[in-house]
């Protein structure tokens, strides 16, 4: 069997269902006014005045039932009254008002309603009451509703403005999304007169029904759209938005302000949106797994925004730094060294360059100081040499208008310098009168310009990391080594019988019973209730050991003096059991005392304490923490914090962006950890948090590494009961990996093959799989006899979002290694109710059952998640895969657009 055509891509469907169910919205055909008024300031006439003056292409109602027109428009008593259906409604009308009209759009076919209108959710109970009747209304009647308490949206190409800002944007390629209807304003503003345009703008307000996750799916695939700006202050469906964000930020530039970093503002944020929010770090940690950069301040987005508008495409971060001031080049370093830039460090080639052309008393290394009576030739002599350098990836370019200085002069050489170059130049010319017609210039020619060096340092370090995150989302990690299957089973009793007894918080021994659950090294501990039994149970174990209380009360037994550490005698172990109790009893009467644990005391000479911690997010779910350990861990701000589920490659560079991470390498005459060890422990305990939901918060401290492996001493876990969902991974914001879809299939000669989803370790398996196909398979399933996958396109096949989408592998094992046989994948498509698929099997494996087992497979799962159709797309001369779907339940038929395709669709659910 070969296979169908091109592969599943949520951002080029091919099927009857390719337009987005947002299209009515945000291209619509008819748009009408609910509220059109000529009164001055009104609602309603600035939203249709707007219309107007923006030239909307399609054809524009106003509805109002005091008027016959408004602003020269027809108008109708009510939407129901328009003689056709609307795309889009814009509601300029109170909010105890809008529940019954929107059920009066439902009822007359409307396909997207936007609420403008406040008064809602952000207004107190009434004004909930009101929400959730608006929203009911419009579900009842399948539409999807924007807002309510939102500016609109614009789409400058069509001419559409269905907002109430006084400022139109101009023609554009940046989508911008924003919670704020002031910041959209705020940002139209600013965005005329500098030049910036957009292709959408979208103001989500309380986002009561249409959430980010949605809009940025569309803009994904709209290709008026070139990169993504979104003003952030909470997230309703963390899934779908982490889904959106990392589909997006494979194909776009996102770009991102979170408001609330801090509690206060967070607070306020509440009261504005309604929606939760989350740990900043976690915010944080999101965002960079989804490989979008994170901006601080309206500073920041606008010149990113200019940077973006002129292609701005940098390649690295390695950056010089070109002044006629020491000091200001200073300042750009101290900025860089801050945010993480690294300076680049010139070749001899670039130095000789340099050195031919500059006074002998030029700074010799970078920044590149070439002297307050430098003129245009000489900065023309340093940005060439530098630009040219094999180990520079951008130039900022600084000027002070000092005597002998020609400001504009030098702009002229930095302009025509940049035409040609193939690196990122930013400018910074510092003053104001004199430098003006200079700055002029630069936004003429679309060069990025500052006033004062940081923030254009800080530019070059957003727009870089843009790209050095792409890198990061292209990994294709190695195969993880062989590891034992935990017992997750035991790990859920130990849970269950804790939960049983309306107990949250495991004791140490049950906390460490799940880490030995999945296989991470751990200090046996035991509970003694007496001095006798103590001492039975330390000879038992071997001194020296270590005491603690055992106190369901009490999180942190050091500071209630309940740890004794190094006991070397049994007489100690009898006197310091006693002594433990009473102090304990002390400091905390009210505390719960089970007993004393007693564990071995670990001695590693060359051990480094860390910390491994795990967190419920409210937004989020669960986040993982890494750090140095030890009593002051949480005054510690070295700790890294990352979303499950881990890989290798997440994990190490996890380890690397702490600063204990330079203390784990060969470090004061003591060896190296075993660097394996510590990782195994991280993508361990992000298998825990993935398979048992009902952890709510760990701590593994000190977790001890030297050399020779790891031991977590100390751990505390504590749990919570979780309400069943068809989902296992419902309380994930990425979905892991589904190991539980992995099954065997036995061919009739005894061959047994492996069925599984795919994993982005599975990159090596694929390329050498399409490698092997033959012409024909290849064509029939790229519509190319390519040789090789891309590397784009391998990771886009391997790096699948399981909540989306799913491939599943067909595997041998031979000569001791897998080797892939045959692959099936289907993607949801933008109405969320069908999915495409495709299939292809190796040629020396057609005819012989796997096709046919694959699509089983792929169809029950496919089925199982509630997806209603499953669609395909065949060339009209693939005789024997038309053949092989009918036979499957397809409905075959022409695609009414393209003769040499034809299309089929298969009913899942009955």
């Amino acid at each position: 069997m070969s296979s169908c055509g091109p592969a599943p891509d949520i951002t080029q469907s091919h099927t009857m269902k390719d337009k987005h169910y947002l299209t009515p919205l945000l291209e619509p055909r008819s748009v009408g006014i609910i509220g059109a008024s000529e009164r001055e300031n009104a609602l309603g006439s600035v939203l249709i005045r707007n219309m107007l003056e923006a030239g909307y292409k399609g054809k524009l109602f106003a509805i109002n039932p005091k008027h016959e027109s408004v602003h020269g428009v027809a108008c109708y008593k009510s939407v129901e009254d328009v003689p056709q259906r609307l795309d889009l409604v814009a509601l300029a009308v109170r909010a105890e008002k809008a529940p019954a009209i929107i059920d009066a759009c439902g009822r007359a076919g409307v396909k997207a309603p936007i609420l403008l209108s406040a008064g809602f959710s952000e207004a107190g109970p009434r004004g909930e009451l009101l929400e959730r009747q608006v929203v009911d209304a419009a579900h009842r009647h399948r539409i999807r509703l924007l807002g309510p308490n939102c500016l609109g949206i614009m789409r400058p190409q069509l001419g559409l403005n269905a907002t109430f800002a006084h400022a139109s944007a101009l023609k554009g390629s940046i989508g911008l999304i924003s919670q704020s209807g002031g910041l959209c304003a705020a940002i139209l503003d600013w965005a005329k007169p500098n030049n910036v345009g957009f292709s959408a703008v979208v103001s989500l307000g309380s986002s009561s029904d249409i959430d980010f996750g949605e809009v940025l799916e569309y803009m994904i695939s709209d290709p008026r759209t070139e990169s993504i700006f979104l003003y952030v202050e909470g997230v309703r469906d963390a899934r779908r938005f982490m889904s959106a964000l990392r589909a997006a930020a494979r194909v776009k530039p996102v770009l991102l302000i979170k408001a609330g970093r801090h509690p206060d503002a967070s607070r306020a944020i509440l009261s504005h949106t309604g929606a939760p929010m989350g740990d900043d770090a976690v915010f944080d940690a999101a965002l960079r797994r989804a490989g979008v950069i994170r901006l601080y301040n309206m500073g920041q987005l606008f010149a990113a925004a200019n940077a973006l508008f002129s292609h701005f495409r940098p390649r690295g971060n390695r950056l010089a730094i070109i002044t006629n001031g020491g000091g200001p080049g200073v300042m750009a370093a101290d900025r860089a060294a801050d945010i993480g830039i690294p300076l680049a460090e010139f070749a001899d080639s670039t130095l000789e360059k340099l050195n031919a052309g500059l006074p002998a008393s030029w700074s010799r290394g970078n920044p590149v100081d070439i002297l307050g009576d430098a003129g245009p030739e000489r900065y023309r002599h340093a940005i060439k040499a530098v630009l040219e350098g094999p180990n520079v990836d951008g130039v900022l370019v600084l000027l002070t208008p000092q005597a002998v200085s020609d400001p504009t002069g030098v702009a002229s050489v930095v302009i025509e310098l940049e035409k040609t170059a193939d690196k990122p130049v930013v400018t910074c010319w510092m003053g104001e009168d004199l430098v003006g017609e200079a700055r002029h210039r630069f936004t003429a020619a679309g060069i990025p310009h500052f006033r004062t060096p940081e923030p254009a340092v800080e530019l070059f370090s957003h727009i870089s990391a843009y790209y050095q995150n792409q890198k990061l989302l292209m990994q294709t990690p190695s195969s993880l080594s062989h590891l034992s299957p935990p017992s997750i089973e035991s790990a859920r009793l130990v849970i269950e019988m804790a939960l049983s007894e309306r107990r949250n918080k495991l004791n140490e021994m049950e906390s460490k019973a799940l880490l030995a659950a999945f296989r991470i090294p751990i200090a046996q501990t035991v509970v003694a209730r007496s001095a006798a039994e103590a001492m039975v149970l330390s000879a038992e174990i071997g001194l020296p050991i270590v005491m603690k209380i055992d106190s369901p009360s009490i999180a942190h037994k050091s500071e209630v003096g309940g740890v004794r550490l190094n006991i070397r005698s049994l007489a100690a172990v009898r006197s310091t059991y006693q002594e433990i109790i009473d102090e304990v009893k002390r400091v905390r009467p009210d505390a719960e005392i089970n007993g004393i644990a007693i564990e071995p005391m670990i001695q590693k000479r060359n051990g480094r304490e860390l910390v491994v911690s795990v967190k419920r997010d409210p937004v989020f779910g669960p986040a993982i923490a890494f750090g140095e350990g030890g009593n002051l861990v949480e005054d510690n701000r070295d700790i890294a914090v990352a979303l499950p589920p881990l890989n290798s490659f997440l994990v190490k560079d996890m380890i690397r962006s702490t600063r204990i991470s330079a203390r784990l390498g060969e470090f004061r005459n003591m060896p190296a950890i075993d660097m394996g060890a510590l990782e195994l422990v991280l993508l361990r305990v992000s298998e825990m948090v993935c398979e048992l939901p009902w952890i709510t918060s760990m701590e593994i401290n000190p977790l001890i590494v030297d050399e020779h492996g790891v031991v977590a001493v100390d751990a505390r876990i504590m749990v919570d009961n979780v309400s069943p969902t068809a989902d296992r991974y419902d309380h994930m914001a990425i979905h892991p990996y589904p190991s539980h879809l992995i099954s065997t299939w036995t061919v009739p000669d005894g061959t047994v093959v492996t069925i599984r989803p795919i994993k982005p370790e599975d990159a090596e398996l694929e390329v050498e799989f399409v490698r092997g196909l033959s012409a024909e398979t290849k064509y029939y399933r790229f519509m190319n006899t390519m040789r090789e996958l891309p590397p784009a396109m391998v990771a886009r096949l391997t790096q699948i979002d399981y909540d989306r989408e799913m491939a599943f592998l067909a595997t041998l094992e031979v000569d001791g290694r897998e080797k892939e046989i045959g692959v099936c994948r289907y993607a949801v498509n933008p109405d969320g109710e069908s999915c495409e698929f495709a299939v292809v099997v190796a040629d020396d494996w057609q005819h012989r059952g796997l096709a046919r087992k694959l699509m089983g497979v792929l169809i029950e799962t496919a089925r199982s998640r509630g997806i209603s159709y499953m669609n395909g797309v065949f060339l009209a001369n693939n005789e024997r895969m038309l053949k092989f779907v009918h036979k499957l339940g397809f409905v075959i038929s022409n695609d009414p657009e393209d003769s040499s395709v034809k299309l089929g669709v298969l009913p899942l659910q009955d």
